[in-house]
């Protein structure tokens, strides 16, 4: 199977997380605090706030999403990057944690109360391009083909932050997403567009059964 990349990123994150949650100075210097990085220059709290989480539930989330789709994304990534591929994916995983908060560092980059953590901004970018090479591949839940799944989390993240009814990033969720796709669609065009013709194949394939049931 060879060496994977995800089960460092795995590894780091469970361990900085396990230790912030005892650790509350630690888990105040990592996280995502606008107001910080914009009035104290704390430019690292962009990545750093993606290798901590709230509590076990969080953690174990965004853990099981990192390794159900990681390791494949990866995969795919050795396919079409060649000897580049390590690099890039470190790049895309990293990248989208900063990327996901932007929008988020822009509307409380004055206010000192707001802070976030996890890593659901990366976590979203692994489904979405999970998304462009498997369109047409179930979800069990929900019971979705991925590119729908995709469509309805956009929107439910989207709709969920005009809300604001909780506690939850669903902002970093749709810029992590979008991020997502975007990273993926730009390498492709621009390294190897000759995948783009795989990409198309698998979309044209259209709905297919689910394997769960039976097909």
């Amino acid at each position: 199977m060879g060496f994977k990349l995800t089960y460092v990123l795995l590894a780091i994150t469970i361990g900085l997380s396990l230790l912030a949650f005892n650790n509350h100075e630690l888990k105040n210097k990592l996280m995502f605090n606008p107001y910080s990085v914009k009035h104290r220059g704390e430019w690292y709290r962009f990545i750093s706030h993606g290798f901590i989480h709230g509590d076990q539930n969080h953690l174990f989330i965004n853990m099981f999403v990192l390794w159900q789709f990681g390791s494949t994304i990866e995969s795919y990534f050795q396919q079409i990057f060649g000897s580049a591929a390590g690099g890039i994916y470190i790049l895309f995983y990293l990248s989208a944690i900063v990327v996901s908060c932007i929008s988020t560092y822009m509307k409380s980059a004055d206010n000192p109360g707001y802070n976030s953590l996890g890593a659901s901004g990366a976590t979203s970018a692994m489904v979405l391009a999970f998304v462009i090479f498997n369109p047409w591949e179930w979800f069990i839940f929900p019971p979705l083909p991925s590119i729908l799944f995709a469509v309805a989390y956009l929107f439910y993240s989207s709709y969920m932050d005009k809300r604001q009814s909780d506690n939850i990033g669903h902002n970093a969720h749709f810029w992590g997403a979008v991020y997502g796709f975007v990273f993926v669609m730009a390498g492709i065009l621009l390294l190897n567009p000759d995948v783009m013709g795989f990409v198309i194949e698998r979309l044209m394939e259209g709905p297919k059964m689910p394997s769960f049931l039976g097909g």
